[in-house]
């Protein structure tokens, strides 16, 4: 018997670990541990509370974003796969719900019709588009990797910010796209959304000193992929993934930043409105060159 090895985690003991909770003492990984005043505790511990009498949000879990630990960490992931699995069927049933909401920036349906687009002030075609998918393999695919990357996410940083990510996401993906791509290009599809997850893994694992060779391999390949043709009646954008991973690696590092708890939610939705206000430049300007 290896006298010498970390014990495992206690809620994952495949996972070796020299970090122990401050109070009961049993190992945890740094998925489970959660930044205390002095170390680290485990979920069990922090959610019993410490007994002073304050209220039940003062000695809540906190996640090491800053939220609160929920009972189902990936609660908003599971909500997220629901509501584009069941647009996609929506879409099936409703064939012309990708051209009602889908990413356009300036079209004529047909001749003689009206102008539609983001550019006549259809701006909720920048989120709705997010959550729409044509192909099978498109929604399966996606819906895979937002379980892969968005469930721990979603658990280390807590429900309301790591919906901010996906949003954030989302916005900064399709203003991208609306800024690079030609104005009757139809684009569909969360994956921009899920590579700002991407990023702010990236920005998560670096935080927590994991190795980052394996992060980065995949953030790589990810865009290898995205270059390669696919069929099918929308394309792959490479826009939406590129804008979308730096959008998210950008929110991720005001979530992540190591900061005095009294100045983390400055800096944190500080960090948000940034961002949205810098998608928003991008979608004004956009809109100006086109009308």
């Amino acid at each position: 018997m290896d006298t010498d090895r970390l014990p495992g985690c206690y809620r994952h003991p495949d996972r070796d670990t020299g970090i122990t909770c401050t109070r009961c003492e049993r190992p945890i990984c740094p998925e489970c541990m959660i930044s205390a005043s002095v170390g680290f505790q485990c979920p069990e511990c922090v959610r019993g509370g410490s007994g002073t009498g304050h209220r039940p949000s003062a000695n809540a879990a906190r996640t090491i974003a800053g939220g609160v630990v929920a009972e189902d960490p990936q609660l908003v992931t599971k909500i997220l796969i629901g509501i584009n699995v069941a647009v996609f069927f929506a879409g099936l049933l409703a064939p012309g719900l990708v051209v009602q909401l889908g990413l356009l920036g300036r079209y004529v349906e047909y001749f003689g019709g009206p102008v539609r687009g983001v550019s006549t002030g259809e701006y909720h075609r920048l989120l709705t588009s997010v959550f729409l998918h044509v192909e099978w393999w498109h929604i399966i695919s996606n819906m895979i990797a937002l379980w892969v990357i968005g469930g721990p996410l979603e658990a280390a940083l807590g429900r309301t910010r790591y919906l901010a990510v996906y949003l954030l996401s989302g916005l900064g993906a399709s203003a991208l796209v609306y800024l690079l791509s030609a104005p009757n290009a139809p684009t569909v599809g969360a994956s921009g959304a899920i590579f700002g997850l991407l990023g702010a893994t990236v920005v998560l694992a670096r935080r927590l000193r994991y190795e980052m060779r394996p992060v980065i391999i995949m953030v790589v390949l990810m865009l290898v992929l995205t270059f390669v043709p696919f069929g099918g009646a929308v394309r792959v954008s490479w826009q939406a993934h590129v804008g979308g991973l730096i959008t998210g690696a950008l929110v991720g590092l005001g979530m992540l930043t190591p900061t005095a708890a009294k100045h983390r939610a400055l800096v944190q939705w500080g960090t948000c409105a940034v961002v949205f206000l810098l998608a928003a430049a991008l979608i004004m300007l956009r809109t100006a060159e086109l009308t």
